[in-house]
């Protein structure tokens, strides 16, 4: 059996799965804050989901977590999870201490997309993840696995300036795609409830505001899936996050930006865009599948 946990600012969820990678148990806790917190919550998470199924962690081949935050090489080191409060945490080897069961970290985007990837069937093909929550990332799977790049940053193309003239981006610079079509983006120039559904509901509704920040928003999205398809050539382009769950709207709205594109480009068009860009469908348990899996794909760190 194989443990999955999906740690965020908000809320840890936990997967177990068993020897056929059938999940038998799922789990929900409050993250808490601080290093002391997050290891309480995670071996809770664990111990919860294995006592479900009438055994102790004994049982377990590995667990594999999935955090918020850069994660070094060695897959144990975690560092700027600001969500969490976390500067700097040994989370691999201190959650291995505590539960005495092998633990691989992997950043939660990255584990999304392996989990996104184990969810449409596996293989050896590629993909995007394009995660469209408070900030923008994009996770990469070739060949069948994670690509992280030489210093862990691949995919982090919420910080690509597209706009010189565009708003300021919490990173320091101006016109970054996550300044455009990230969650934060849409709360700052849509405020109240809802988010992104609401904004798009809105502009259905016919709401001249609403449908320009959702054209704004889908054109965004748009130009980051065709900075993908250009620059890694991934076969699908997946969208999950918060912002995904604006549905159809947001579908439909980036596949006609695309469309668009397409017409004043014969590059552009000719790499079909539209019909390879969707929503990742059961998006809320693609992290937790893909931290499950991380041992499987990577091994064991030393």
């Amino acid at each position: 059996m194989r443990v999955g946990l999906d740690i965020g600012g908000t809320s840890t969820a936990g997967i177990l799965l068993d020897g056929t990678s059938r999940p038998l148990h799922e789990v929900r806790l409050a993250s808490g804050y601080g290093g002391p917190e997050v290891l309480a919550t995670a071996e809770r998470a664990v111990r919860e989901l294995t006592a479900a199924a009438g055994t102790d962690v004994t049982a377990l081949r590995s667990v594999g977590v999935g955090v918020p935050g850069l994660v070094a090489a060695d897959r144990r080191h975690v560092t700027n999870a600001v969500n969490l409060g976390l500067a700097e945490l040994d989370l691999g080897g201190r959650l291995a201490e505590r539960l005495g069961v092998a633990v691989v970290v992997e950043n939660d985007v990255n584990a999304a997309a392996l989990g996104a990837h184990r969810l449409l069937g596996g293989g050896t093909g590629s993909l995007g993840y394009l995660n469209l929550g408070t900030g923008l990332a994009c996770g990469i799977v070739l060949a069948g696995r994670l690509w992280r790049g030489d210093r862990g940053v691949a995919g982090e193309i919420g910080h690509v300036p597209v706009d010189p003239a565009g708003p300021l981006c919490r990173c320091g610079q101006r016109g970054c795609l996550e300044a455009v079509c990230a969650g934060w983006a849409i709360a700052r120039d849509w405020p109240g409830p809802g988010g992104a559904t609401a904004v798009f509901a809105a502009a259905d509704g016919g709401d001249r505001a609403a449908r320009a920040l959702a054209d704004r928003v889908c054109g965004g999205i748009a130009a980051a899936v065709r900075l993908l398809a250009l620059t890694v050539d991934v076969d699908r382009i997946l969208l999950g996050g918060g912002v995904s769950r604006a549905g159809a709207p947001l579908l439909r709205g980036v596949r006609a930006a695309l469309a668009a594109q397409a017409q004043r480009s014969a590059l552009v068009a000719a790499l079909n865009l539209p019909a390879r860009v969707t929503i990742l469908p059961a998006s809320g348990t693609a992290a937790m599948l893909g931290a499950a899996a991380l041992a499987e794909v990577d091994g064991v760190p030393a």
